[in-house]
């Protein structure tokens, strides 16, 4: 099992290094300007919520989300790479350029995300969500989510954008995102991590993990 677990992490660090050469080449010579990004923005406030904070938990929350990743979503959607959800790859296709995209989503990582989770927190799953989160399951080789997405799951630093902030995040999202990575539905993931780890999950484990993170 301790090779196991070695692996996954050798794995982690290679997918890590191999993405973020390509977020690197996707940035381009300018940052995002995020006082143009709240206009370019007014489409996506009907599902995000005007700060990014949506109000409908199958909507995700946008507010302080690491730039790059949802820059990297935007146009992996336009570019069909991924293809579960068919509203949001119609709006991604109103997003005309990668400038758009850049400011967009440098407005809505400034934004702070709400403190709150909109759906009630079970607080036995989100226990042992809370386990699974820091430990994983050696049982099933299933990695431990804060070695990618950190403390809280805050994210490492806007530098490793290519793991998302998830600690907040909707419920009902995090459980709908997690089964897509697992049954193939979503796949844009690099070098097929995120999905490889989804399939080591049960349906018990997502609902946990998913009270957790929602509460944090």
């Amino acid at each position: 099992m301790t090779r196991i677990i070695r692996a996954m992490a050798v794995a982690a660090g290679l997918s890590a290094l191999v993405l973020a050469a390509g977020v690197q080449a996707a940035d381009g010579p300018y940052v995002g300007n995020p006082a143009a990004g709240k206009d370019k923005a007014a489409l996506c406030a009907g599902c995000h919520g005007d700060d990014g904070n949506s109000a409908a938990a199958d909507f995700p929350r946008l507010a302080s989300q690491y730039a790059n990743y949802i820059v990297k979503q935007i146009m992996d959607f336009q570019k069909g790479l991924r293809t579960n959800n068919e509203t949001m790859a119609g709006m991604a296709a109103t997003v005309a350029s990668v400038e758009d995209a850049k400011d967009i989503a440098a407005y809505f990582s400034q934004q702070k995300m709400a403190a709150k989770p909109i759906e009630p927190v079970k607080s036995d799953l989100a226990d042992r969500g809370k386990k699974i989160f820091f430990e994983g399951n050696p049982e099933s080789g299933l990695y431990a989510c804060i070695n990618c997405h950190g403390q809280n799951g805050k994210g490492k630093s806007a530098t490793v954008s290519v793991f998302p902030v998830i600690g907040g995040q909707h419920r009902d999202y995090i459980m709908k995102e997690l089964k897509d990575f697992r049954e193939g539905r979503r796949s844009n993931d690099p070098a097929g991590m995120m999905s490889d780890i989804a399939k080591k999950l049960t349906d018990k484990e997502i609902e946990e993990l998913a009270n957790y993170l929602s509460s944090l």
